[in-house]
């Protein structure tokens, strides 16, 4: 186990966990099933959502699965636990990439996916009268730089020519305006479009909590270390944890950059990622007024992202300037325990040093921690069923964006496995599937090297 990318204990702690915690945070239901039909591995945001789409296709069926989830620590203790907050669709990076590769279908596909995911959880917390200062705004992307700026209009053009609906939402600001539109000094254009932010943490209790109340098995602190190589005479896959045994027709592997550690097929092509992420807070109970969400573009191998919270305190996340050229403290590291030292200090004046009215406000760090991400090499995450092993499906490699990705991407895993429907019968891109030709693909095998240079060019793309 050593040497493979399991959950570490001792994590550093998220602003999002520093509060009360939930209660079932460290839960264990009170009998740890011997067999089910459904085990889910992970109680994050993926875990939480598939299952509740699983009781969602349920209400109405006679006989209803039985469903356990096994988390290697406290639910909602890794990357959604530990993100910055955004649900921020990405109207032209990803699309544009799309539509350069694969054509107009599917870049209408992935970015229409991303920006129905607003709708999807906004609808979502209002029935619910879910308790998680979700909030509705707008997302300033800042160019500092004027390369960003004219490969995302460049983008953005050929979009709007494709006719691709998203593009409709953006507003751009050139060079002459965007420092004033933005607040954020020296910048050289801005993009902005439909965005929410909201408290993970308590989303994700609040799903967790509703799916125990309608019988799920939830098993906290019960990391899955092994699962057999093949399926028995009956179709059960035995999954091993250090608390027992357990057998299941279906799993549903919703653990993103540790994947690998359970599905070895997908070394190198879910690679962990380590991120930093901080929150900011100030003296004075009314800051300055910052209504956006932002993302600040510096260069190709540099971006910070942020927003602000009805408390006051800004959430900050990025921080790349100070580590990217220590590959080894984040590339392929899964370990969320210690701070990337080199980039710790990074956030302290970071509000006076880019945005106007900031620079006598006394903000400053109030805590800094990390967590870690899935990368896959072509930008995409896997969705759908684990090739040549039936009844296993993925839900994970979400590359530091998945926020405006999972839900959905989880509702069509449960409608593949509720109700036997094939991915292309389900709403989910094309480039989300998972298959064989994908772990095949030439892209996802690279050298190290080169798959730094093409991470990090995509990071910077967001």
């Amino acid at each position: 186990m050593a040497n493979k990318p399991f959950p570490v204990p001792n994590s550093t702690t998220s602003f999002w966990r520093s509060g009360d915690l939930h209660d079932l945070d460290s839960y264990q239901s009170e009998v740890f099933p011997a067999q089910v039909d459904v085990v889910i591995v992970g109680a994050g945001y993926a875990g939480a959502s598939l299952a509740h789409h699983l009781l969602e296709k349920q209400r109405n069926f006679d006989s209803k699965l039985s469903i356990a989830i096994l988390e290697a620590r406290e639910a909602c203790s890794g990357a959604t636990g530990r993100n910055g907050g955004h649900l921020k669709p990405d109207p032209y990076s990803r699309a544009g990439s799309a539509l350069k590769t694969h054509g107009k279908k599917a870049a209408e596909e992935v970015v229409s996916f991303e920006f129905r995911h607003l709708k999807a959880i906004g609808d979502l917390i209002k029935r619910g009268n879910i308790d998680c200062d979700f909030f509705l705004t707008r997302a300033t992307d800042v160019c500092l730089y004027d390369k960003a700026r004219d490969e995302i209009k460049a983008k953005l053009d050929s979009l709007t020519t494709a006719g691709i609906s998203a593009v409709d939402d953006v507003f751009y600001s050139s060079e002459s305006t965007a420092e004033a539109v933005s607040g954020v000094k020296g910048a050289r254009g801005a993009f902005s479009c439909t965005s929410a932010h909201l408290y993970p943490y308590k989303l994700i209790s609040h799903l967790l909590a509703q799916a125990v109340s309608e019988g799920v098995n939830l098993q906290t602190h019960t990391p899955v270390t092994s699962v057999s190589s093949q399926s028995d005479s009956g179709g059960l896959w035995t999954i091993g944890t250090p608390r027992g045994y357990t057998k299941a027709t279906n799993i549903i592997y919703a653990s993103n950059g540790y994947t690998s550690a359970l599905l070895p097929e997908f070394k190198d092509k879910i690679v962990p990622v380590r991120g930093i992420c901080s929150r900011i807070i100030t003296p004075d109970c009314r800051p300055p007024l910052l209504s956006n969400a932002y993302v600040l573009r510096f260069s190709d191998w540099e971006y910070d992202y942020l927003i602000p919270r009805t408390d006051g305190s800004i959430v900050v996340g990025g921080a790349r300037r100070d580590y990217h050229h220590d590959l080894k403290s984040w590339f392929g590291d899964h370990d969320d325990s210690s701070l990337m030292e080199s980039a710790s200090e990074y956030f302290d004046g970071y509000m006076q040093r880019h945005f106007h009215g900031w620079e006598e406000s006394g903000a400053k760090t109030d805590r800094v921690w990390t967590g870690i991400m899935g990368y896959t090499t072509d930008g995409y995450p896997f969705v759908g069923e684990v090739p040549s092993k039936p009844g296993q499906y993925i839900c994970a490699g979400f590359n530091g964006h998945g926020m405006p990705q999972v839900f959905l991407s989880a509702k069509a895993v449960a409608a593949m496995v509720a109700e036997g429907r094939k991915p292309e019968e389900t709403d989910l891109p094309m480039l989300y599937r998972s298959s064989q030709e994908r772990l095949d693909s030439e892209t996802q095998h690279v050298s190290l090297t080169a798959y730094y240079a093409f991470m990090s060019d995509r990071q910077a793309r967001l």
